[in-house]
């Protein structure tokens, strides 16, 4: 009795060997006919024809695989598609846009509508490297749209909040204002970054915020008559030091260049929010007062000139209002309504170029208030 109980399979099975049509097996071949090879298209780094008779838009329960393997990319036991592969097969030449194996309708993968039948599709051919896709702002450009889209109503209730919190403590004392203070140079620090498109950096978010928390000890050391010094002190030793680690990178030129910018930025928002701290305590009451107010009513669904307009009117209407508690008086509405000026502009800044969630939650949250500081220093002193 012979050993091999498939004598009729004379070949070892290749599981690297290119997809063959499904081909029946001889009467009285006694080798089991349960075996299935997928005839769709698989991730290779080289084009090839589409086999005859196959149905182009059919994607097998999933992912491709091969028959008597897990799934996997490539024939490799738990490997899985490159991230940047699309999710669904390629259309090819031939076949109606959106369309799946029965003509129905298919939805786009970011919920948008595809393109008719004939237009230009955002997916081409498969490749291990993947293809490039429009971004939302590059859309909204083709398309004459804004590519801006504002925080929205809960960045600017976290944004009223902390406002409420700075103008509360600031009442109270200096080393009071310390805490609300630290949180928002910490939020500053880590919304310019990812404003700028560069996630993960925890090197420049911590140097950053490093340079903020050196410059509140400095303020507090000095004293708020020697707070330009220890503000721009602080700045200038930060500055060099970032210059210093950037040129012992080992990046292209044209990243550590971008690296420098994002940081000396990023460091000098941070460090510049200190001068709440350093301005009087009644500017900083009547002015983070006046950016809660300017915020909420820019986060209202009105048209970009009439919110503008409204907002600047509420800042200023909350100078006034806070003002006549502090000893500022009528002064604190022309305070209220400078300080609303510059909170505004730290929200445009905010909203650039389709931000994400993250940006929102972050930049779009301190940004007004880290712009106002100048202006509540400055102000201060001089309508005190």
């Amino acid at each position: 009795m012979s050993n091999q109980p498939y004598e009729g399979r004379r070949e070892a099975y290749d599981p690297y060997q290119q997809p063959q049509t499904r081909q029946e097996p001889q009467q009285g071949a006694d080798w089991p006919q349960h075996t299935q090879q997928w005839e769709g298209r698989t991730w290779e780094t080289q084009a090839q024809a589409p086999v005859q008779g196959a149905d182009p838009s059919y994607l097998p329960p999933g992912g491709y695989q091969a028959y008597g393997e897990p799934q996997g990319y490539g024939g490799v036991a738990g490997a899985t598609l490159p991230p940047e592969a699309p999710d669904r097969p390629w259309n090819p030449e031939g076949a109606p846009a959106g369309a799946g194996a029965a003509g129905a309708d298919v939805p786009a993968p970011d919920g948008g509508a595809l393109p008719e039948s004939g237009a230009d599709v955002a997916y081409g051919p498969a490749t291990v490297a993947g293809q490039s896709r429009l971004t939302d702002a590059q859309r909204a450009r083709a398309e004459g749209r804004s590519p801006i889209i504002e925080p929205g109503i809960q960045p600017a209730a976290l944004t009223a909040l902390l406002a409420l919190l700075l103008s509360g403590t600031a009442a109270v004392g200096q080393y009071a204002l310390v805490a609300p203070l630290v949180l928002l140079q910490a939020v500053t620090a880590a919304g310019w970054f990812r404003l700028n498109g560069m996630w993960p950096a925890r090197q420049g978010i911590a140097l950053a915020f490093l340079g903020a928390v050196t410059a509140d000890v400095a303020l507090l050391a000095a004293g708020r008559g020697n707070a330009p010094a220890a503000i721009l002190g602080t700045l200038g030793v930060w500055v060099l030091l970032t210059l210093v680690l950037q040129l012992r990178s080992h990046a292209d030129p044209d990243t550590r260049m971008y690296g420098l910018m994002a940081t000396v930025a990023s460091a000098a928002l941070a460090i510049i929010a200190a001068g709440h701290l350093a301005a009087e305590p009644d500017a900083v009451t009547v002015g983070a007062a006046a950016v809660a107010a300017a915020i909420l009513v820019r986060a209202l669904p009105l048209p970009t000139a009439a919110s503008v307009g409204v907002a600047l009117l509420a800042a200023a209407g909350a100078g006034f209002g806070v003002g006549g508690m502090t000893d500022l008086g009528t002064q604190g509405a022309f305070l209220g309504a400078c300080v609303g000026v510059c909170a505004l502009i730290g929200h445009r800044v905010a909203s650039y170029d389709y931000p994400s969630r993250f940006v929102h939650f972050t930049a779009g949250v301190a940004l007004p208030l880290a712009a106002a500081a100048p202006a509540v220093y400055l102000l201060g002193r001089a309508l005190g």
